[in-house]
């Protein structure tokens, strides 16, 4: 049975979201926006009018998840008073608690999230480390827990580039994965993941040890403004290869983007390369092959300004995109962390999606420093 210092704490914190998220002005917020979508031709810019809608569903979600939170909060405070009149169990009890509890918490995870990229949908792309198979069937491991990830938060999720293994697994995979804070909640899985198990592919039944990088970048859509320069793109066409029939063998339907770029700050250039298989029509994969490209230099911009504010604040941890964030050793069953400690034993969980922990323990310790 819950006690009424955890009911307190339970009010305590649902009264603090309501101050913290404005929910008032957000009302107002939303009337106001919504007005806008009641103007005369307002849907004759389409582009126009889905950023807009975005907004105020953006908006309203907030509002919503915030009045969720009360009412749980509210119906746990019934309960433990029916509880001393012995018209509820104590069982019914600790369940209104865990469920108010789950609401509050991952309320104030999500009000972690409130930079501008946080709100995006992202680009995630997972690269198979040195070590031939057994680090291509590694990355197609990370690709399908990343895809059971977002399927189970409701995510929509599509496949823009794919490139097989020689024997298994796959080279490397670029994957949209769009929905609210979609980007946010995934930022933290850059970096290089670790794999130590006892290998399916050695016939001495060694443990062996596997890398692979995972590069998440903001999916940014056309109200972010980003500069594009026509004389540093080059495009190439390739026919397509893998199934789908005879018209994606003979048809150049995917697409390779170059971009020389470079660096305002540090006069560094590099060259970005980008393929698209994602449909037959090649003018659709060139137009998502510029997205990515849009993304790409998004979040050049994103990081330099991170990088700016960790000089400023220097006190602050400071975040490595390029390390070794987190092992998955098997036969121990743990996967942990490096950068927060955090880690479980429930392996086959978390290959199977569940890294939600991991996701929080993270911005618990990094949100205040991307601020």
């Amino acid at each position: 049975m819950i006690t009424t210092d955890q009911l307190k704490d339970i009010k305590e914190r649902t009264e603090a979201l309501y101050r913290y998220l404005d929910i008032e002005n957000k009302k107002v917020q939303v009337e106001e926006e919504q007005l806008r979508t009641q103007a005369p031709g307002f849907w004759d810019d389409a582009k126009k009018a889905e950023a807009q809608m975005k907004k105020v569903k953006t908006l309203q979600g907030w509002i919503d998840g915030y009045n969720e939170v009360k009412t749980l909060a509210d119906e746990l405070e019934l309960a433990f008073d029916f509880y001393k009149d012995e018209l509820v169990s104590e069982a019914e009890v600790d369940e209104a608690y865990v469920q108010a509890q789950k609401a509050v918490e991952e309320l104030e995870l999500k009000n972690m999230l409130r930079s501008e990229a946080d709100q995006m949908d992202c680009v995630l792309k997972i690269n198979s480390g040195a070590g031939g198979t057994e680090s291509q069937d590694w990355a197609s491991m990370l690709m399908r827990m990343y895809m059971r990830w977002a399927e189970s938060h409701g995510y929509k999720l599509s496949v823009a580039n794919l490139q097989e293994g020689d024997e298994a697994g796959i080279k490397t995979v670029t994957m949209n994965i769009e929905g609210a804070y979609a980007y946010g909640y995934l930022k933290g899985e850059n970096g290089v993941h670790r794999l130590v198990r006892v290998s399916p592919y050695n016939a001495q039944g060694k443990r062996m040890t596997s890398f692979a990088s995972v590069f998440v970048t903001p999916l940014v859509d056309d109200s972010i403004e980003v500069t594009v320069e026509p004389a540093r793109l080059s495009w190439d066409t390739f026919r397509s290869g893998g199934a789908g029939g005879q018209n994606v063998n003979k048809v150049e339907s995917g697409v390779r983007l170059r971009y020389q770029y470079k660096d305002p700050y540090t006069g560094e250039e590099e060259e970005i390369l980008i393929e698209n298989t994602e449909t037959r029509d090649q003018p659709k994969n060139k137009e998502n092959a510029m997205r990515q490209l849009r993304s790409i230099l998004y979040d050049k911009e994103l990081q330099h300004r991170m990088e700016e504010q960790a000089k400023v604040e220097a006190g602050k941890k400071k975040i490595e995109w390029g390390s070794q964030i987190r092992s998955y050793v098997f036969d121990d069953r743990r996967v942990k962390d490096h950068r927060t400690n955090f880690q479980t034993s429930d392996v086959n969980g978390v290959m199977d999606g569940k890294i939600d922990g991991f996701i929080k323990a993270y911005l618990m310790e990094f949100s205040d420093s991307e601020m």
